[in-house]
């Protein structure tokens, strides 16, 4: 590697390069992180009305059918969701176009307003990306800073529509490809995710707070628990099957769909049908929506996930599949928080049994599924850093690092880049 000396006239160089980076950030980050926080405070008043007017529910295959045609008519591209962002960055030249963030806010509002199961992440990275790539033609960017901006777009979507500046920055790097981070968008990246994530503070968001209480035992010469560790491993192996299940049956369901069914605005009705009737054969509304807060003190929740007793035996199946069929039938959102979902009901499935602290399993399962499913395994531990605190970092990458390796080569990204190979297996003839 080559060696130079740091001179005055390299650190007036990385001052200028900084300083001029932050102000290309400044207009992305503000704006990502003010339509997020108009997009979350719009999403709880969607969730809220249809708390109230559960009829609502029968109208999702005709909402189905509204979000198709909005995007057969208007969206041109921009079906293509974060799949679009990502190739563009990795190919620069189709473009992303500007529609795509009012598109992806009012269809996302539409899915949850009628019980689509889906998350929030995908809109707020859609929204970023689309305005980083609009401020980019703007300036007349070139093609290599055009790039950076728009992966300063995921950070301000993904760091805003969380609360966790520090891992929306390194998710937008980790996830562009398996084994590769570039550097050179790394303080970009950390500048637009923490501006936006102020930006959405600034406007009165306040996002869920999660805790885990358990205290870890101590040792005199390690400083965990070596039998909860064994349970760690164990889980995060599950925690992986758990993100590659999730992640082939949505596409199996998008594939087969298409295939089999000729005219493409039935597919979300029958998704639409699908949901209704697993929601009153299920005897529950639980697994509709975000599934952050519920309709009642009772219902099964994110947040009662980290309760013993919050969840049944197989809540992290029912959300499984709930959100599966509802993306894979074309509802638009995002995956993250039904996999938050999933897994924190996982990890509580599997403390239930084996003895395993139960606010502590479910905090793993919350990013543990997450990191399987997106192939993000250190944005993922630091994720569980920013909402539970550092106490159990240990617990946190073991539980993450392994879901990573156990989870396939695929994610729920089709545009996500293998650069180099989890594992290389080879058969000895």
């Amino acid at each position: 590697m080559r060696r130079f000396r740091l001179t005055f006239e390299h650190l007036a160089f990385i001052i200028s390069y900084l300083f001029r980076w932050t102000l290309l950030v400044i207009p992305v980050a503000l704006t990502a992180g003010s339509l997020v926080a108009l997009f979350l405070w719009l999403l709880d008043r969607a969730i809220l009305l249809r708390f109230a007017q559960p009829w609502l529910l029968f109208l999702l295959p005709l909402a189905g059918v509204l979000i198709y045609a909005l995007y057969r008519y208007w969206g041109k591209n921009a079906d293509a969701g974060n799949n679009l962002i990502m190739d563009e960055i990795h190919e620069p030249g189709g473009g992303v176009p500007a529609r795509m963030a009012p598109l992806v806010l009012l269809t996302t509002l539409i899915t949850h307003l009628f019980g689509g199961s889906a998350g929030r992440e995908g809109t707020a990275v859609q929204m970023g990306g689309s305005l980083a790539h609009f401020f980019a033609r703007k300036l007349r960017l070139s093609r290599e800073d055009t790039v950076i901006l728009l992966t300063t777009g995921i950070a301000a979507g993904f760091g805003a529509v969380f609360g966790t500046p520090v891992t929306g920055a390194i998710f937008a790097l980790e996830v562009l490809a398996l084994g590769r981070i570039r550097h050179d968008a790394l303080m970009p990246c950390f500048i637009a995710s923490v501006l936006a994530d102020i930006t959405c503070s600034a406007w009165g968001i306040h996002h869920t707070q999660y805790a885990i209480h358990f205290v870890d035992k101590a040792h005199s010469f390690i400083h965990f628990d070596f039998i909860l560790l064994i349970r760690v491993i164990i889980a995060g192996g599950l925690f992986g099957l758990a993100s590659y299940g999730f992640v082939q049956i949505s596409h199996a369901i998008r594939k087969y769909g298409s295939q089999w069914i000729r005219r493409p605005w039935i597919i979300p009705v029958i998704g639409g049908v699908l949901i209704i009737l697993l929601t009153y054969v299920l005897g529950t509304e639980d697994y509709l929506s975000l599934g952050v807060a519920g309709k009642y003190s009772n219902s099964v929740t994110l947040v009662s996930c980290f309760s013993a007793g919050g969840a049944t035996r197989f809540s992290w199946l029912w959300k499984l599949l709930f959100t599966a069929i509802t993306l894979g039938t074309g509802f638009k959102g995002g995956e993250v928080t039904p996999l938050f979902f999933i897994g924190a009901a996982l990890g509580n499935t599997i403390a239930m049994i084996s003895g395993a602290p139960v606010d502590l399993m479910a905090g793993l399962g919350f990013i543990a599924v997450f990191a399987g499913a997106t192939n993000t395994p250190i944005a993922c531990t630091l994720m569980g850093v920013e909402l539970f605190g550092a106490d159990h970092m240990l617990y946190y990458a073991v539980a993450c690092f392994t879901a990573y390796y156990f989870s396939g080569d695929t994610g729920i990204y089709r545009a996500q880049r293998v650069h180099v190979p989890k594992v290389v297996f080879s058969k000895r003839g």
